[in-house]
């Protein structure tokens, strides 16, 4: 796919799995395991789905999912797929880590931000070493002292080391990065999460990160018992999935484990998935 200077691909850095529950709140185990099956230790599969933008001058990563610094006992609670990893899904784009000029965090949870440090030398560095990061602040400063319902979302190793080496960007509010790439602030799910919109004159591409984790949680009602703020993310649906239709833009999905994208539909049950894409 391509909008404006950029063409967009994906960079798929592996799977793991939390608990089904959990990442369905109110909605019973009989409806959300129609689409999600859980295994016997009731998980269900997430995929980390990057994006990455190539322009003549640019190759910006959008998150960088799980990273490889996990214990045995972490790998197995989360049951995180190591047959992929960030670097071997850049390699097949004939990219090095060196060769990433620019990192945008949706926000610092472990799984969106993993990638972003890694250990050298039993030195925690950054893992682009000629990439600037760009966080918002206010997740950036949440993050570093969270509640105790989320702290554990938020692993220190996985960003202060970024701050530490001045490559830490932190954007206050909403804002464009170029002609192209917006950032639209959502605060349901955690506070000062940015979803990142790609737009043109003909074409527009939301990544909507923890607002919409699966396909399945397109329907209002279906939200995280995670969100920080479920009545907050239930607005910011309603506004952005309204938005979508509208625009007729393409919903970009981090976390479904096979369907990368869609497009939307009214129906009357309200809006609904029209055509569904496995890749762009």
């Amino acid at each position: 796919m391509k909008i404006g200077k950029y063409e967009i691909k994906i960079v798929l850095t592996g799977f793991f799995s939390l608990d089904g529950g959990a990442m369905f709140g109110i909605i019973p185990k009989p409806l959300w395991e129609k689409t999600n099956p859980a295994d016997s230790s009731n998980r269900i599969t997430l995929a980390t789905r990057n994006l990455l933008l190539q322009s003549d001058s640019k190759n910006i990563l959008i998150d960088t999912g799980m990273g490889n610094k996990w214990s045995e006992k972490e790998k197995t609670i989360y049951a995180v797929d190591e047959n992929i990893s960030l670097e071997s899904a850049l390699n097949e784009h004939n990219l090095r880590k060196e060769d990433i000029t620019d990192v945008i965090l949706t926000h610092l949870h472990f799984d969106h931000t993993g990638g972003s440090v890694e250990i050298e030398n039993e030195k925690l560095i950054p893992a682009f070493p000629n990439a600037k990061y760009y966080v918002q602040k206010q997740n950036f400063e949440w993050a570093k002292n969270p509640s105790d319902r989320d702290k554990g979302s938020y692993i220190k190793q996985n960003f202060m080391p970024l701050f530490e080496n001045g490559v830490l960007n932190l954007i206050d509010g909403e804002s464009h990065f170029d002609d192209e790439i917006e950032f639209l602030i959502i605060n349901g799910h955690t506070f000062g999460q940015q979803m990142i919109k790609i737009s043109d004159s003909q074409n527009t591409l939301l990544y909507c990160a923890d607002l919409l984790p699966f396909v399945s949680h397109i329907p209002l009602p279906y939200i995280m018992g995670y969100d920080l703020q479920p009545m907050i993310t239930l607005e910011e649906k309603k506004k952005y999935l309204q938005k979508a239709l509208d625009g007729n833009w393409k919903i970009f999905f981090e976390h479904d484990p096979e369907t990368a994208m869609v497009t939307l539909k009214s129906t009357d049950k309200g809006i609904r998935v029209n055509e569904r894409f496995d890749t762009i």
